[in-house]
C-alpha cells in the first residue's frame, strides 16, 4: 500500500501541486480576508484537477521521460503502473476536481481551472517540444490558480487587485522554469527537446535571466499601488525583499559556473515568492 501511494503522489507531483493550492488559497485570501469554510472546496478541487494535469502530463511525456536520467524513474517509464492505470487515476483526480469546484465555488473557478489545465495539457506541453521559448506562454499555468481562488471567493475576476497578483506569478514562472530546464539542459538536449543553450550563450542566459528576476522584484514593490496593502510594515518587507533578491542575482552576472548560479537562482526565487505571498497574507489577515 505503501508503495502504491508513493506512485500516485509520484504521478499528481505533489510538490508542484502543494504550491498551485498555497497560490489558491492565497487569491481567496486576498478577496476575503479570513479563512472561512468556504474556501475548502475550491482549494481542494484544484488541487486535486492540477493532480489530474500533472498525471496527464506523465502520460504525455512518459517516452520522452525514459530518456532523461532526471525522470527515467518515474512510475511510468521505470514501469511501476501500467498507462491505463495512470489514466485512470488522472481521470479520477479530474473529475474529483471539477466536481468540487464546480459545487462549491460554480462555473467561473470551474472554468479557470480548466483553462489552466488545457494551457498546461494541450497547449504548453506539445509547444515546447518544437519551440525553447514554450515557457513564455506556458507560464500563464501559473498565473491562474490565484484568481481561481479569488473567483472563488466572490470576486470579480478582471479586477486590479487579482490582475497585478497573477502578473506576478506569471512574471516568476519564467524564470522558474527556465532556470529549471538549464540545470538540466543536457538532459533535454538528449530528449530532443529544443533548449535555449542552443540558440543564446551562458553569459547572455545569465544577463537575461537576471533580468526576469528583477522584473520579479519591481513587480512586488509596484503591488501596493494595485494591491491595497494595510501595514507599512508590509510594504517596507516587500521593499526589502526585492533589494535582497535583485542583490542575490548579481552572482548570475558574476559566477561562471553555469550549473552553480542557475540551480541557486532556481532556489532564490522560489524562496521569494513564498514570503511575499507570505507577508500579503499576513497583511490580510491581521
Amino acid at each position: 500500500m505503501k508503495d502504491k501511494v508513493h506512485i500516485i503522489l509520484d504521478l499528481a507531483k505533489v510538490k508542484i501541486t502543494v504550491f498551485v493550492t498555497i497560490t489558491t488559497v492565497f487569491g481567496y485570501l486576498s478577496y476575503s480576508g479570513k479563512f472561512t469554510l468556504e474556501m475548502i472546496a475550491p482549494t481542494i478541487g484544484i488541487f486535486l484537477l492540477a493532480c489530474g494535469s500533472a498525471a496527464i502530463n506523465h502520460y504525455q511525456e512518459r517516452n520522452t521521460d525514459k530518456l532523461m536520467a532526471r525522470t527515467r524513474n518515474r512510475p511510468i517509464p521505470a514501469g511501476k503502473i501500467s498507462e491505463k492505470d495512470a489514466l485512470t487515476i488522472a481521470l479520477l483526480f479530474v473529475t474529483s476536481g471539477s466536481l468540487l469546484l464546480l459545487f462549491g465555488s460554480g462555473f467561473p473557478a470551474l472554468g479557470l481551472g480548466w483553462l489552466a489545465l488545457i494551457w498546461y495539457n494541450v497547449i504548453y506541453t506539445p509547444m515546447k517540444k518544437n519551440n525553447a521559448l514554450a515557457i513564455i506562454p506556458g507560464s500563464v499555468i501559473g498565473a491562474i490558480p490565484p484568481v481561481v481562488g479569488w473567483v472563488a471567493a466572490g470576486g470579480y475576476i478582471f479586477d486590479q487587485h487579482i490582475m497585478i497578483i497573477a502578473f506576478f506569478l506569471f512574471i516568476w514562472q519564467i524564470p522558474h522554469f527556465w532556470l529549471l530546464v538549464l540545470v538540466f539542459g543536457s538532459d533535454y538536449e538528449g530528449a530532443g527537446f529544443p533548449t535555449l543553450t542552443r540558440i543564446f550563450t551562458h553569459d547572455q542566459l545569465s544577463r537575461i535571466t537576471f533580468m526576469w528576476i528583477t522584473a520579479i522584484g519591481m513587480t512586488s514593490i509596484l503591488m501596493p499601488l494595485f494591491f491595497e496593502v494595510h501595514s507599512p510594515v508590509i510594504i517596507y518587507g516587500l521593499v526589502i525583499l526585492a533589494a535582497w533578491l535583485v542583490w542575490k542575482a548579481t552572482r548570475l552576472l558574476r559566477d561562471k559556473r553555469e550549473n552553480t548560479s542557475f540551480r541557486f537562482a532556481f532556489r532564490e526565487i522560489n524562496v521569494y515568492v513564498l514570503l511575499v505571498i507570505s507577508l500579503l497574507s499576513i497583511d490580510k489577515l491581521i
